[in-house]
């Protein structure tokens, strides 16, 4: 892939994302999938915490994007089979991790550019979390060989997309839209649907991915990804300052924490999870939206996760993390291991001659 590709797709999703707080998205929030996902939760009744229920229209532009631009390249392709149960539950933890840190990957790089310290420690453990993963990666982990499936199958995430299109605009008495709070904070409808537009067209083209940038450099020692990243902050730092929303320091931050230890945890789960899954939170919309059912089970993963993290007081606040989140995140982790002994080629092949199991190869 070209890097200059790649480095402009990053420089146009750090300027939107800044543009998108501009025009009404929460500070340092212009742009984050676990959050996004987390409102439409809350918008579809899902969870009951008011501050954080709207219908993110980006989301569906995400998945919207990304399906317009595969046919019309013609790598629209419905597969799936790839474990997908176990993908919807790792989309899970990944969010519980997500919530921890108050932000996917996406919006951690944002945060950075806007000058929030409390992202650098996300980073840190976000980067340990990959390593992990790669190391898993090295011994042979899979989730298994996806195959072809019905065309049918390819098309329930661009409907579900648009359905929630039609949700968000028609506003009926059965959605929750919250009246304060992060999700209060939005931008119009169709400036919303059309950076997401853009932005699905963008990581569909060039497979901009926050996991897949040190996955590559940990463990083919190859950086390509890596430039989108630094578009990504490029852009979203020379729009921060000039709007004046760059802020350096860790305390005083919009919609973060300063709890160091459950920052990096936090992270580390989503970065050992997503290299699970072969890709960010971000990529695994934009799949979706190519037709892989696999990545729609992680995106409705994604969606139970934020349901459950609200409902059992498992996300963090401005305050910190709660007994409770601190134990689901430690708990999502300790999953995240025993997933990755379980699905480890070395471990499959011992079972096989005990004629417990068959593998299946990615």
């Amino acid at each position: 892939m070209d890097r200059k590709k790649i480095l402009l797709s990053g420089l146009l999703v750090g300027f939107l994302g800044v543009l998108l707080v501009y025009f009404g998205n929460p500070a340092n929030m212009g742009v984050c999938i676990a959050c996004f996902i987390r409102d439409i939760a809350g918008g579809l009744g899902l969870h009951r915490a008011e501050p954080v229920r709207y219908i993110r229209p980006e989301i569906s532009g995400f998945i919207l994007g990304a399906f317009l631009t595969a046919v019309l390249t013609g790598e629209f392709r419905t597969r799936g089979g790839s474990s997908p149960l176990m993908r919807f539950f790792i989309g899970m933890a990944i969010m519980i991790g997500a919530l921890t840190f108050l932000g996917c990957p996406l919006r951690m790089v944002l945060r950075l550019a806007a000058g929030d310290l409390n992202a650098l420690v996300g980073l840190v453990g976000f980067v340990f979390g990959i390593f992990i993963g790669v190391q898993f990666l090295k011994k042979g982990f899979s989730l298994g060989r996806s195959h072809r499936l019905p065309a049918a199958n390819g098309f329930a995430m661009p409907v579900l997309a648009l359905v929630l299109l039609i949700l968000v605009m028609s506003a009926p008495a059965f959605i929750f839209f919250s009246e304060s709070g992060p999700a209060a904070a939005r931008a119009p409808i169709l400036i919303s649907l059309f950076a997401g537009l853009l932005i699905g067209f963008a990581v569909q083209r060039t497979r901009l991915c926050q996991v897949g940038c040190f996955r590559d450099l940990l463990l083919i020692k190859d950086p390509h990804l890596l430039f989108g990243t630094i578009g990504i902050i490029a852009a979203a730092l020379i729009m921060n300052l000039a709007f004046g929303y760059f802020k350096l320091g860790f305390v005083d931050q919009p919609v973060a924490h300063t709890d160091g230890v459950w920052n990096f945890i936090g992270l580390a789960v989503v970065g050992l999870g997503a290299t699970r899954l072969g890709g960010c939170p971000l990529r695994q919309l934009v799949l979706s939206g190519e037709g892989d059912t696999d990545a729609a089970f992680t995106v409705l993963g994604l969606l139970a996760g934020a349901a459950v993290s609200h409902n059992f007081g498992l996300a963090a606040s401005a305050n910190g993390v709660t007994p409770a989140g601190q134990a689901g995140v430690l708990i999502a982790a300790a999953f995240l291991l025993v997933v990755g002994f379980a699905f480890t080629k070395s471990n499959i092949s011992v079972k096989q001659k005990g004629g417990a199991t068959h593998e299946h190869t990615a």
